[in-house]
């Protein structure tokens, strides 16, 4: 099982609605409005990098709203 976060930046006032689109997508763990240089912050799951990767580019940038992305898988070191 691979992790990772997705930091998302969105359109002007799209936060909340994007968090809440993405936090009913499959693998989505959870998803925040956050404060700063992103709008969204999302924990996610899937069984391998190359299914994470479909995930973020056929699904959660697919979301209205968001203008990117930015994927940080989870290692354990």
């Amino acid at each position: 099982m691979v992790q990772a976060y997705i930091l998302i930046q969105t359109e002007v006032g799209k936060a909340s609605t994007v968090a809440e689109t993405i936090g009913k997508l499959p693998g989505v763990i959870q998803a925040e409005d956050v404060t700063g240089p992103y709008d969204v912050i999302v924990r996610a799951q899937a069984d391998t990098v190359d299914d994470l990767g479909r995930m973020v580019v056929a699904k959660v940038q697919q979301v209205d709203g968001i203008t990117r992305t930015l994927t940080c898988p989870v290692v354990h070191l």
